[in-house]
């Protein structure tokens, strides 16, 4: 990720226009990790959305004032952020003029927003009460995704799950 994408990527603002639409959602990934105590740094915001008509409304709403656009997509390709767009989508990873974000339908290893719900736990991430994905889960999701960077983070995630068990905060 360049410097410029890291300097334009603001958690607080992107977290804040999801809580404020009511969008239906759990963040997993990196940003769910240091939620649970990870020192992992990460760049991006990563979730899995709830696909009903109703909450791509929201997303929508949310997200459309800042421009989201497919990212590593050419520029001028044409994109339509919409319901519409969503509904026939699954998976998108967007850039946005508060950072990047991706909205994920479906999740390997982990399946849809219904299957990883009851696997979240409430927790303040900035100033907002949001579901996070819990760190067993977390920890699966991770595994089923095989990509070099999440195995980077397993260990640590392991660390934090017997931490957890051991009482240890």
């Amino acid at each position: 990720m360049t410097q410029e994408a890291k300097a334009d990527f603001d958690l607080s603002k992107l977290l804040a226009r999801l809580v404020v639409a009511d969008v239906d959602f759990v963040i997993i990934g990196g940003i769910a990790a240091l939620a649970h105590g990870a020192a992992r740094l990460t760049w991006d915001v990563d979730i899995c959305y709830k696909r009903t008509m109703d909450n791509y409304e929201r997303i929508v709403a949310a997200l459309k004032p800042i421009h989201p656009y497919l990212r590593g997509a050419p520029a001028g390709l044409p994109f339509i952020f919409d319901s519409d767009t969503l509904h026939k989508g699954l998976n998108f990873t967007l850039t946005t003029d508060e950072g990047p974000l991706d909205l994920l339908g479906e999740v390997c290893g982990g399946g849809f927003f219904e299957d990883l719900a009851p696997f979240s736990v409430e927790k303040q991430v900035c100033e907002y009460p949001v579901r996070v994905l819990g760190l067993s889960k977390l920890l699966e999701v991770k595994r089923a995704a095989g990509r070099p960077k999440d195995f980077e983070a397993i260990a640590e995630l392991e660390l934090l799950i017997k931490m957890e068990q051991d009482g240890i905060s």
